[in-house]
């Protein structure tokens, strides 16, 4: 009976000095810290490693320093322009300082999540409606910058804030879609006015551009047909002058008797037609001079 007694009473001191010693030891990973508190006074962040603490007297608070989100669910806001709209995002943070997430603040995603929604809403009631839905990428920076600012002093980082959808009252819904509808007729009449303005503008080049062809070609032709004529020309009178040389050679040979029987020979044309008055040139009669000479000495040689 004492036997099994102490063997209890060994077994149960055996289990609390393994209960103190794994108490006392912890394993801290490398994307941890641990904020170890001595009899409630901080000595600091611990880690990575082994850490060895004193049972009872040290208390350990890990902290994760990864990156961390969290999703702030649908909130209602109004606008400048007193239109209500529901917004919902997601913030992303990390811890950059373990002590001061730790004794500065109590639960800093409740306190960060809080301080997101009244940001939020002194951010949109500072913009209208047509600004909220537009400048996304806008609030997203506002909420972030504000948000570090407060969360700075616990040690937290912001590294960003994404909205994920803003949600406007159905009636404003409508009025949008009805408004979209309008743009989407009025950008299908601008460019069906763009394209008629581009095929009229196409077919009036066009017809210039054949007008200046046609032009052109006319204008070729009649350089063609005046670079003929002025040829034909030249050739008529190359010929002219040609047979003028001709007859200037032939003329040379021709002695005054010989042109004076040409000219009794014209008399002799003239002579044989209807006209009754006859125009005989001066010239005619210096012609004949040569025959009546001739006749006159015959004349003289047989008397």
């Amino acid at each position: 009976m004492e036997s099994q007694v102490t063997f209890v009473i060994g077994a149960a001191v055996v289990i609390f000095v393994l209960i103190i010693v794994g108490s006392a030891i912890r394993i801290v990973p490398e994307y941890q810290r641990l904020v170890v508190l001595r009899l409630g006074r901080a000595l600091g962040a611990k880690g990575p490693g082994l850490i060895i603490l004193i049972p009872v007297v040290d208390r350990g608070i890990k902290v994760d320093l990864r990156e961390m989100f969290f999703d702030v669910p649908p909130q209602n806001a109004i606008t400048m322009d007193n239109a209500p709209i529901s917004v919902d995002f997601y913030i992303y943070m990390k811890v950059i300082d373990p002590m001061m997430s730790v004794i500065q603040v109590q639960d800093f995603f409740g306190a960060a999540r809080g301080i997101a929604i009244t940001t939020l809403r002194a951010v949109v009631g500072e913009m209208l409606l047509d600004d909220v839905l537009a400048k996304r990428e806008q609030i997203n920076e506002v909420l972030r910058v504000k948000l570090d600012e407060v969360t700075n002093r616990w040690g937290i980082k912001v590294a960003a804030v994404e909205i994920r959808e803003i949600i406007p009252p159905r009636d404003i819904q409508e009025a949008m879609s009805r408004q979209m509808s309008a743009e989407r007729d009025r950008r299908a009449i601008v460019t069906e006015s763009e394209g008629k303005r581009e095929a009229q503008i196409k077919i009036a080049e066009g017809e210039r551009q054949a007008t200046i062809l046609r032009a052109e070609g006319e204008k070729q032709a009649a350089i063609l047909d005046a670079e003929g004529e002025r040829q034909a020309r030249m050739l008529v009178a190359e010929g002219y002058a040609e047979a003028l040389r001709r007859i200037f050679a032939a003329a040379k040979g021709v002695d005054s008797k010989t042109m004076s029987l040409q000219y009794l020979e014209a008399l002799k044309d003239i002579g044989s037609g209807e006209a009754t008055k006859y125009v005989i040139p001066m010239e005619f009669t210096r012609l004949l001079q040569p025959f009546v000479s001739h006749a006159e000495e015959s004349t003289r040689d047989k008397e």
